[in-house]
């Protein structure tokens, strides 16, 4: 694994553990040039996805993207980074699942939808501002309004 600190392409593993959904192990690495110390992830990979996006345009699946698309929406909500973690492995679980290798990413941005909702619903408002592409507040209503997203 190379660093990423000074680039060089020869480090070494001090500590691997499982993460805490055992999805994953973490790897802590240090380098013998620069000394410099970071963490890697393995995680099971069960096929190639590709993402169809709207304008026909074919990308591979970046599950760092949609991370950050959590953390975003999750943004000061009172949600642990390690339960934004546990949600991008579900609906990552969940797209390989589809045994589809090309998915269109209306599929990702509901399966994104499904879970906020289930999780919190400001950050799945907000979400959802940005994938429904709202532009006046009428349009916040009318999301709410056919959500009917429970009060108090």
């Amino acid at each position: 694994m190379k660093c990423p600190f000074c680039g060089n392409p020869d480090t070494q593993v001090k500590d691997s553990r499982p993460s805490d959904d055992g999805a994953a192990i973490r790897r802590r690495r240090l380098c013998g040039k620069c000394e410099g110390r970071f963490t890697t992830f393995e995680r099971v990979q069960l096929r190639e996805l590709v993402i169809l996006k709207r304008n026909g345009r074919r990308t591979p699946f970046d599950r760092d993207k949609l991370e950050r698309s959590l953390r975003i929406a999750l943004r000061k909500r009172p949600v642990h980074p390690d339960q934004i973690d546990q949600l991008t492995s579900r609906i990552t679980r969940q797209l390989e699942s589809l045994g589809e290798t090309e998915i269109a990413s209306s599929v990702v941005g509901d399966f994104i939808m499904k879970t906020l909702k289930g999780v919190d619903e400001v950050a799945y408002v907000r979400y959802a501002s940005v994938y429904k592409d709202f532009r006046h507040t009428s349009d916040f209503a009318r999301f709410l309004g056919d959500e009917g997203l429970d009060e108090g």
